[in-house]
């Protein structure tokens, strides 16, 4: 009896969770039967299709990029020997410490007309504008470019494993039986790593959906700059809620894309771990192959580190040493706060799964967890209208009953910038902390519990020690993502609040590049941490 309350309580407590974290996807839903405004009737007639179009456009050029490039490294890196390979195989996650907001801040100056190495070559070819082709970093392909640089390491990353661990075995016996390596690869090996090539394309295709800071410097209409505009702009929040609901519609499509990609095909079922041989590359080939994987690395994470170390040494935020602690206090106050609430949460979630693991808790974890996928700009949207009537409501009562102003409670404080980070990043603790409790065997819960323990003791003795190293990666992951989060931070920041990332984002968009420098810096030396986690947690043959 005891036990089943026990189950009970943690049933209720992930419901519970669920229903907080799909608050900004219900009311987004909702709005699609809301009266149409006239905001709405132009938008959907004029400028909507242009949204729809640049963003597949976007994602279709993104998608290639990245495919292209992570999927070329991690072959080379994975099964073949060259010179420099064991230092590329970590270095090629690099480019994922910087956002592409930064990348692309960094790149428009060094590739836009009067930047210098347009500079240069006017000066060696005695050419003036006009009289040369060079191609416009702020276009819709300019973006692409940047994002891909950013974003491949997902795709490079799932990829290089599966080619370790699942296509080895494939790839040797056909090798075996006389195929010549390109054969191998392109009829055995990758359609081994179909599945994680499709889940790294999701990831780069969310990330690509959720991003604003760089379509909206290059000017490119997406559903990120449209939701921003109507809002800010025309003031009309009903017909942002509904522009986030056709958004929400790519996420859906590129979530159930990714579900059907999880089952099981007829080169998966026969692959088996294995160790892959690799291919001594000598001469040329060599050569090429370290070049190949030194581009990424070049273009993604050294041009634009070096660039913005030398503008934060020469130049700099001029308000370094005065104003500037009071960005580095906002963002560790709400990154902080977001950090603790999301891991605490995902501990709920991952000890209801481990008590109950029930069809009822698992669904609910699987609500829970949709935040990830959900664009910063959509959950701004969807979470201020519920908000906002929140305060309200509490604001009347108090009012009427004991004539007290309250004001507002959470529309316009940190409090909301915590929420939406919360639902955002609860995705990524809950991975954490779920693959360190799966790796406890279950009979240490069996032999504490015949004991006479309880289940809060058991948590609290065995598996949060054990779990410690998990429970410290899922902290820094929700950390480090909080530090960089720009989109929701833009809509639902308090007055006057400055974050590191909005301090970037509001010297960019003045053009002053240079003094963004130490704030984008910064949060790029932050953004290595995860990907040294990344790099010691994942394969290092």
């Amino acid at each position: 009896m005891q036990n089943q309350q026990t189950q009970w309580r943690w049933l209720i407590s992930s419901f519970l969770i669920s229903v907080f974290t799909l608050v900004p996807v219900i009311v987004i839903l909702t709005s699609l039967f809301a009266p149409t405004t006239s905001t709405w009737s132009h938008i959907s007639s004029s400028v909507l299709p242009g949204y729809v179009g640049n963003t597949l456009l976007l994602m279709v050029q993104v998608a290639l990029y990245t495919t292209v490039i992570g999927v070329g490294t991690a072959w080379l890196t994975a099964a073949t020997e060259f010179p420099g390979r064991r230092i590329l195989t970590w270095a090629l996650m690099l480019p994922l410490a910087a956002p592409a907001y930064i990348v692309a801040y960094v790149y428009t100056d060094l590739l836009d007309y009067s930047g210098p190495v347009q500079t240069l070559i006017r000066s060696l070819t005695g050419l003036y504008a006009g009289e040369y082709y060079f191609p416009e970093i702020r276009s819709l392909s300019g973006a692409a470019f940047i994002i891909s640089l950013v974003l491949y390491p997902y795709v490079y990353l799932l990829v290089r494993v599966a080619f370790i661990q699942r296509s080895a075995t494939l790839y040797d016996a056909a090798r075996t039986l006389g195929a010549s390596p390109f054969y191998a690869f392109w009829r055995i090996a990758l359609p081994a790593a179909r599945p994680a090539l499709v889940g790294g394309l999701a990831l780069v295709l969310m990330e690509t959906l959720a991003d604003y800071g760089t379509v909206d410097y290059f000017a490119v209409p997406t559903f990120s700059t449209g939701i921003f505009r109507t809002w800010f702009s025309m003031g009309d929040k009903a017909a942002a809620l509904k522009l986030a609901a056709v958004m929400f519609s790519f996420v859906v499509l590129l979530i159930v894309i990714e579900k059907y990609n999880r089952r099981p095909s007829q080169a998966q079922a026969i692959a088996r771990d294995g160790n892959l041989q690799r291919t001594q590359l000598t001469g040329l080939v060599a050569a090429g192959a370290t070049l190949l994987c030194v581009l990424p690395v070049v273009l993604g994470s050294l041009i634009p580190g070096g660039t913005l170390a030398y503008f934060a040494l020469t130049t700099g935020d001029p308000l370094l040493g005065h104003g500037f602690t009071g960005f580095i206090g906002n963002s560790l106050q709400v990154a902080l706060s977001a950090t603790l609430a999301a891991v605490i949460i995902a501990l709920v979630l991952t000890y209801a799964k481990r008590l109950t693991d029930s069809k009822a808790v698992n669904l609910s974890i699987q609500l829970s967890t949709l935040g990830y996928a959900l664009p910063g700009a959509l959950l701004a949207v969807g979470l201020f209208a519920p908000v906002s009537q929140f305060d309200r409501a509490i604001a009347t009562f108090f009012d009427e009953q004991f004539d007290i102003q309250t004001g507002l409670l959470l529309t316009g404080t940190v409090a909301i910038v915590v929420y939406a980070y919360v639902v955002r990043f609860l995705t990524v603790a809950f991975n954490s902390t779920n693959s360190g409790m799966e790796a406890i065997p279950p009979i240490y819960d069996q032999a504490a519990r015949s004991l006479g323990a309880t289940p809060w003791r058991v948590l609290k003795s065995i598996h949060l020690p054990l779990m410690s190293r998990s429970i410290l990666a899922a902290g820094i992951l929700v950390f480090v993502d909080s530090m960089r989060e720009l989109p929701a931070t833009l809509l639902l920041r308090p007055f006057d609040f400055e974050t590191l990332a909005t301090r970037v984002y509001k010297l960019a968009s003045d053009e002053r590049i240079a003094e963004a420098s130490t704030a984008s810096l910064l949060i790029v030396v932050i953004g290595l941490v995860p990907v040294l986690l990344l790099n010691k947690l994942s394969d290092k043959r």
